[in-house]
C-alpha cells in the first residue's frame, strides 16, 4: 500500500496548485485524509483534514486559500491551494489512516512528499 502525492512545483506568489494523492494496493477501508507540509527549518504541520464523512479542518494559516476534498470511489484527496505566499513553500505530505483487511487494525500511512515553492 502506497500513499503517491503529486502537483508540487515552482509558482509565483499569488498563483495556485493542485495536489492529488492516491491510495494504491488493496485497502478496504480510508478513514481521515489529510496534507501536511514542513517548511524548511521547521516542524511537520497540519495544512488541512477531511474525515471519512467529509468534516474539514484548516490550519488558520491557509483558510480562506485551501480546499481538501477526497473521492472515495477513487482513494484520492486533492488540495486546491490559491494566493500563495513565500511562507507557503515547503514540502507537502498526504496522510491518511487506512484498514487493509478485517483482521487488522487503523493504521497511519504518508507519502512521499512533493515540493512546493513560492517565489518569484
Amino acid at each position: 500500500v502506497q500513499l503517491q502525492a503529486s502537483g508540487g512545483g515552482l509558482v509565483q506568489p499569488g498563483g495556485s496548485l493542485n495536489l492529488s494523492c492516491v491510495v494504491s494496493g488493496s485497502v478496504i477501508a480510508i478513514n481521515n485524509m489529510a496534507w501536511y507540509r514542513q517548511a524548511p527549518g521547521k516542524r511537520r504541520e497540519l495544512v488541512a483534514r477531511i474525515s471519512v464523512v467529509n468534516t474539514i479542518t484548516y490550519a488558520d494559516s491557509v483558510k480562506g486559500r485551501v480546499t481538501i476534498s477526497r473521492d472515495n470511489a477513487k482513494n484520492t484527496v486533492t488540495l486546491q491551494m490559491n494566493s500563495l505566499k513565500a511562507e507557503d513553500t515547503g514540502v507537502y505530505y498526504c496522510n491518511a489512516d487506512l484498514r487493509l483487511s478485517a483482521a487488522t487494525v487503523w493504521q497511519n500511512y504518508w507519502g512521499q512528499g512533493t515540493l512546493i515553492t513560492v517565489s518569484s
